[in-house]
């Protein structure tokens, strides 16, 4: 079914019931009182924006909605072109990109989601509406129940000599490796050589041991890539510098008032910088939204002449007119 509110000079393709749906809990979450689609929806958009909030628009909940997703499902532009109109579709208010803390039982995981609203909401109503979203508690793996007493045997086991232990099993590579060696799956200019992986592995299990995730570690090393990586491993170990997240303090039990459970946290949606609604407006950090307000290569602005020199100037003239 093609989408009714995009002119027809661009349509975006039709839904497929097989498009890839995100982990439970993940991908597009729809915001409530929006107001019903009409064929004025995103007509204020450039042409590509239009074109890629309309099939947003479409996308059931729970849709994945990462970059390399969208550019599949949307051959007209790639990766980079998608990465662009997203921010800005952040920045005309139709979208944020979050995660979420979900109790994991002994543990606290984050959970990833892109709200979306059709209707151009203001960052006063983001900041308003992600202060009150709680996460959901997630489905956990079911705990295996200890067999009752009286399956045990009546008499105790002998012991196993030492020699028939089983030997210690090798545990294998790290996540924080395992996740480094994807990279190239996910895009062939990140592509590494195992001694390239091992030499980025301590900077990379340092952001897992600071509490994200290696599906977030992964989004952070592969968002807005740019057209040419000459040295793909010069390139990670910049960005794993550069945007390794703060290190927060252990979570209690009992979250201080100041902390309150539910809280989320918004990512900017060009790189990826977690923060607090309030201090990313537009959904982007400072450096992401300095750069999209100039603009990179943008020339700088002309200036007029202040008056005082417009006046010599004009004396100057009158100067050396004929008599």
């Amino acid at each position: 079914m093609a989408t009714q509110h995009i002119s027809s000079a661009l349509q975006p393709p039709a839904l497929s019931d097989a498009y890839p749906m995100a982990n439970p809990g993940y991908g597009k979450r729809s915001t409530p009182d929006q107001r019903p689609r009409s064929r004025e929806d995103f007509t204020l958009l450039p042409t590509r924006e239009r074109y890629v909030a309309g099939f947003i628009d479409h996308l059931p909940e729970g849709a994945s909605m990462s970059v390399k997703q969208l550019a599949k499902q949307l051959p007209l532009y790639g990766q980079q072109a998608i990465s662009k109109a997203l921010t800005a579709l952040s920045v005309a208010g139709h979208l944020r990109r979050v995660r979420c803390p979900v109790d994991a039982g002994e543990e606290t995981r984050w959970v990833f989601r892109t709200f979306w609203s059709r209707t151009a909401r203001d960052n006063e109503w983001w900041t308003a509406y992600l202060a009150t979203e709680t996460a959901r508690p997630q489905p956990t793996a079911p705990s295996v129940s200890a067999p009752p007493e009286t399956n045990l045997p009546s008499e105790p086991l002998p012991a196993v000599p030492q020699q028939r232990t089983a030997p210690i099993c090798d545990p294998g590579p790290s996540p924080a490796y395992v996740a480094l060696a994807r990279l190239g799956r996910e895009d062939h200019r990140l592509a590494l050589s195992a001694d390239d992986c091992a030499a980025l592995e301590p900077r990379a299990a340092e952001w897992l041991a600071r509490g994200v995730s290696v599906d977030y570690l992964t989004t952070a090393l592969t968002a807005g890539l740019p057209a040419e990586i000459n040295s793909p491993v010069g390139f990670l170990r910049r960005r794993l510098t550069t945007k390794l997240p703060p290190n927060l303090p252990p979570e209690t039990t009992h979250p201080t008032p100041a902390t309150p459970p539910g809280r989320v946290l918004v990512e900017c949606t060009e790189c990826g910088t977690p923060g607090p609604s309030e201090a990313l407006p537009d959904g982007l950090c400072r450096p992401c939204r300095e750069t999209c307000d100039t603009g990179p290569g943008d020339p700088s602005p002309v200036l007029p002449a202040p008056p005082d020199i417009k006046t010599h100037m004009a004396n100057l003239r009158n100067l050396l007119k004929p008599v």
